[in-house]
């Protein structure tokens, strides 16, 4: 399978440089404004009363800054962080190990939290509300419960789908924070950090370059940078310049818009085989030999915030500037559907 530049995958390699490249204040970390002047009024106040900080739901599309932005929180509070991810809690055993070795106002960060067990989750709700861990021991008529008390933590959880969060777990977060898409100018601020920690020049152009085929994502962003910073050095450059960096993306098969290789094979999967669609997603999977929640949590976010698909009741569609975008010409029926679409949509907004 072709490799996706894009991918949430990491090797050991980019996940050394991604450790060098995160930030550790709030004054480094650019973007997401709203957020990062919340925390510092939540952070301030919970130090000047000696309490751990309220936990803090972190939700939005991957590659957004979760990780880093915990990280921060943990340093502003003076804490220590210990991660782990919700498919790697498979016991309770194992979430009770964990909550048990924090020390006083530790910060716990639980990426992928919505995909927490329901029996892991039950054991964290008293955690999170009492600081207290409920243990069965024995089984049957003979079983009993014992409390044991936890020091004041502070849990970050981290998703991607806020909408499969458990209403019980999602109002135990105090603190709940939507990170955004970021701008060009503000990716262009990160690439020129970043590129100054690598080591390399980057001309102005050739940054805003990497910033308009990023998709509004730093991690995206940081992987192009450490790529086109290759192309550079094979070349016996000592700075990225635009001709460098459009060179190098073109070979990723990266266009103007950010749009990979598997971007295309799905849009052109949806109007060759399906008409433009609507299809299932289960059934798109399937046609570009693609996982259905890599479609649904990777590539679709940003085809939708382009405007290039849409979902249905019955399936995705691909919408006019997908056409236009991929060079190909819109059937008069179906150039019919979608406007009776478009129409259904705005009638729909006007009720």
């Amino acid at each position: 399978m072709e490799e996706r530049i894009i991918t949430s995958t990491k090797g050991v390699e980019d996940n050394e440089v991604e450790n060098v490249l995160r930030p550790s204040t709030m004054e480094e970390y650019v973007g997401q404004e709203k957020v990062k002047n919340n925390l510092k009024v939540y952070i301030e106040a919970a130090k000047k009363r000696g309490d751990a900080l309220d936990h803090v739901l972190l939700y939005g599309p991957p590659g957004l800054g979760k990780t880093t932005l915990s990280h921060i929180i943990a340093n502003e509070l003076g804490s220590t962080l210990k991660i782990t991810s919700g498919p790697a809690i498979e016991k309770v055993a194992d979430l009770a190990s964990i909550l048990s070795n924090l020390n006083e106002h530790d910060v716990l960060f639980i990426d992928e939290i919505h995909r927490l067990s329901r029996s892991v989750e039950e054991v964290l709700y008293p955690a999170m509300e009492d600081y207290s861990l409920d243990i069965i021991l024995g089984k049957g008529p003979s079983a009993r419960t014992m409390r044991l008390k936890l020091q004041p933590f502070t849990l970050i959880g981290a998703t991607t789908k806020a909408g499969m969060l458990t209403g019980p777990l999602r109002d135990r977060f105090g603190v709940v924070c939507r990170l955004e898409m970021y701008t060009i100018e503000e990716l262009s601020t990160i690439i020129n950090r970043n590129a100054k920690i690598l080591n390399i020049e980057i001309d102005k152009d050739a940054c805003i370059e990497l910033s308009k085929r990023s998709r509004g994502t730093p991690r995206v962003a940081n992987r192009f940078l450490k790529r086109v910073r290759d192309f550079a050095e094979v070349k016996n450059s000592k700075k990225i310049t635009l001709d460098i960096a459009k060179e190098a993306l073109n070979m990723l098969e990266v266009d103007d818009l950010g749009l990979d290789y598997t971007d295309r094979v799905i849009l052109n999967t949806i109007i060759d085989k399906f008409h433009g669609g609507p299809v299932g997603l289960d059934t798109l999977a399937a046609a570009t030999n693609e996982d259905s929640n890599t479609i649904e949590d990777v590539y679709e976010p940003y085809l939708l915030q382009l405007g290039f698909i849409a979902r249905t009741p019955r399936g995705r569609i691909v919408l006019p500037n997908a056409y236009k975008h991929l060079g190909k010409k819109i059937s008069a029926d179906r150039q019919k559907y979608l406007n009776m679409y478009v129409q259904g949509e705005e009638d729909g907004c006007n009720k």
